[in-house]
């Protein structure tokens, strides 16, 4: 499954990480800018550590299961 990651900086300086499942390819790094300026712009999220206040940056992630029988 892959999944976008927008990672932004909240006041505490620390990292927040929103994942986007199953991410529209290729990238258009303009357009993920654009989003992550909009989501600090809006307020839209907020985590322990305060309000997001800067995009720090975006990356797709892929991970692959395979289920292992234990009976």
């Amino acid at each position: 499954m892959k999944r976008l990651n927008l990672v932004f900086l909240n006041q505490q300086g620390k990292n927040v990480t929103l994942s986007l499942v199953d991410p529209v390819e290729p990238a258009d790094p303009a357009a993920i800018k654009a989003a992550m300026a909009e989501i600090i712009a809006q307020n839209v999220f907020s985590s322990p550590g305060g309000d997001l206040v800067q995009a720090k940056s975006a990356r797709i992630s892929e991970s692959n299961t395979t289920p292992i029988s234990i009976n």
